[in-house]
């Protein structure tokens, strides 16, 4: 039987103090699973936001903490009746496991602990783009596709999140329009079509889906909705919201808050990606191995044109 008692993680030791070290590793509960860290990927919004001290306080913050919930990874030990096996290639949307460190999010450490009910078995041929899973199910629950809530025709910025946003759109049968403000990200578009807000001023929709996280530019997106239109604020905003009232009630707009996905939202994207109908790849563009993890986080947060970094974990032990 493998036990593990610690393992090499990314720690942020306060904001801004990122170091890479040993961390205790609770026991093995029942019901959990031991996984080997193959790939994570790094989150330029939560993990943007843990790293500057930027998070607003809520139950399980605070520092030293083990950041990340884009794990891919190798099962290494499983009961039997988990329905997982040693071997087996696996997402993990974080855990929490140490002893000396906080879990909030913990999934980037070289081995962990977790729930077998949270590990979702995946095809192996996914390779790093699998780091993905979460955002993507972060995305599908943005756009929420129901009989009553229309698909989005207007999606702000085309970062890794609005690329999933578009192209989950597109998988269930939307022909969406993604507006872009950096020219160095209107690159890609895969069924769907890029351009610069300015260039598209006259246009009014139905539901605009806000997937670049810039609050300021609110009360703009509301003046090119149309009437009982919907505005989907898919970001992460720490600064307050503020808009012009007429505006709004002039159009008697809908304004909803896109919160955290849901593991069936997860599984809807599983089925989308085994299907076909949705591809992961062309979205991670930079890579580090985990030892440069310093500079890996600084390029993932400060370079425009990083849509997604993503760590190699194959050569720690």
């Amino acid at each position: 039987m493998t036990i593990a008692r610690n393992a090499h993680a990314i720690v942020f030791e306060g904001p801004r103090r990122l170091s890479t070290r040993r961390v205790g590793l609770v026991a093995r509960g029942t019901g959990e699973v031991l996984v080997r860290t193959l790939y994570s990927g790094i989150s330029t919004g939560t993990e943007r936001l843990l790293y500057t001290g930027g998070m607003p306080n809520f139950p399980g913050m605070g520092y030293p903490l083990v950041p990340g919930y884009e794990t891919v990874g190798e099962v290494l030990q499983a009961e039997p009746r988990s329905g997982l096996s040693a071997g087996d290639r696996v997402f993990v949307p974080g855990a929490n496991c140490y002893t000396d460190a906080r879990g909030l999010f913990g999934g980037a450490s070289s081995q962990l602990y977790t729930a077998a009910h949270r590990v979702i078995p995946i095809d192996a041929a996914l390779g790093e783009d699998a780091v993905l899973f979460a955002l993507a199910a972060t995305a599908y629950h943005a756009i929420r596709p129901t009989a009553h809530a229309p698909l989005p025709d207007l999606i702000v910025g085309h970062g890794a999140l609005g690329r999933l946003i578009a192209r989950i759109t597109v998988a269930l049968g939307g022909s969406p329009r993604v507006w872009e403000t950096r020219s160095e990200r209107r690159f890609a578009a895969e069924g769907y079509t890029v351009c610069d807000p300015d260039d598209d001023t006259e246009r009014r929709f139905a539901t605009i889906v806000d997937a670049s996280g810039h609050g300021a530019a609110l009360e703009r997106w509301i003046t090119h909705l149309a009437p009982r239109g919907e505005l989907v604020l898919a970001g992460f905003y720490t600064s307050a919201l503020g808009f012009n009232f007429v505006p709004a009630f002039l159009r008697e707009v809908r304004i909803r808050v896109a919160a955290q996905w849901l593991p069936q939202d997860l599984e809807s994207v599983r089925g989308l990606v085994a299907s076909g109908a949705l591809s992961l790849a062309g979205i991670v563009n930079c890579r580090a191995p985990m030892e440069a993890a310093g500079d890996a986080y600084h390029q993932a947060f400060e370079d425009p044109t990083c849509l997604k970094m993503v760590l190699d974990w194959s050569n720690v032990q």
